[in-house]
């Protein structure tokens, strides 16, 4: 579901379509998929936050380090992409 997109590569794009309505549709669908992206990966650092606590709980070293540091790379993400909007 990771997918890049730029302001150029939606322009590109956008020169290929002939009507306003396939260029619209592309836009929705890229915005659609931002923000599907983004409700996983809260989801899921919401998740992680409930499994370091069982882990924490069942004194279990190896699940809590593998998933605080997935925890860790998901909130890098989200930081990322959190301070891009506010640029823009």
């Amino acid at each position: 579901m990771d997918k890049y997109y730029s302001y150029t590569d939606f322009l590109k794009a956008v020169g290929h379509y002939q009507h306003a309505n396939e260029s619209e549709k592309l836009l929705n669908d890229i915005y659609l998929d931002l923000f599907l992206n983004r409700m996983q990966r809260l989801q899921r650092i919401e998740q992680l936050r409930e499994l370091i606590d069982k882990a924490l709980d069942e004194r279990n070293k190896e699940a809590f380090y593998a998933f605080t540091k997935e925890l860790s790379e998901l909130q890098e993400t989200q930081e990322m992409e959190d301070a891009q909007e506010t640029v823009n």
